[in-house]
């Protein structure tokens, strides 16, 4: 376990960063909630504040499958490609967060390019499970070649 650990270091810098990302969604939040008095529990109120409330609960919903889908593909494809799809995945979720807070128009090509990148690391895992299916019961592995050591 501490090898795997210890091959995963780009994983955990993505997840580190991606949380420190729904940290900053969350405080954006807050400050909204104070601009626009409206006070918790409460989550409707002027639509600028519902737009930023709404843009931050909608990474929140995708982010375990982003988080499932990029350890996923990167412990059992490839390390740096999945990081790589992680760090486009966290630019189109600013993207989306900052364009749904000004219009709720401005947040589509944020959440187009977010869930391209999810559906690129699903794939990944496709894939390599296919690959695994293949190798145990054909003896065929085509993904091998991509993984990290």
């Amino acid at each position: 376990m501490r090898k795997m650990a210890g091959n995963s270091v780009l994983l955990a810098a993505v997840s580190v960063l991606s949380a420190c990302q729904q940290s900053y969604f969350a405080l954006h939040v807050a400050k909204a909630r104070l601009k626009y008095k409206v006070m918790p529990p409460a989550v409707s109120g002027s639509p600028e504040f519902e737009r930023i409330f709404r843009a931050q609960q909608n990474g929140v919903e995708f982010y375990p499958l982003f988080m499932i889908t990029l350890w996923m593909a990167g412990w059992y494809f490839n390390q740096v490609f999945a990081t790589c799809l992680g760090l486009v995945y966290m630019y189109a979720r600013h993207q989306y967060f900052w364009g749904y807070s000004e219009a709720a128009k401005k947040r589509i090509l944020g959440f187009r390019l977010s869930l391209g990148a999810l559906a690129l690391l699903a794939l990944l895992n496709r894939v390599d499970t296919i690959s695994r299916f293949r190798s145990v019961y054909v003896a065929c592995n085509i993904a091998q070649r991509h993984r990290t050591q």
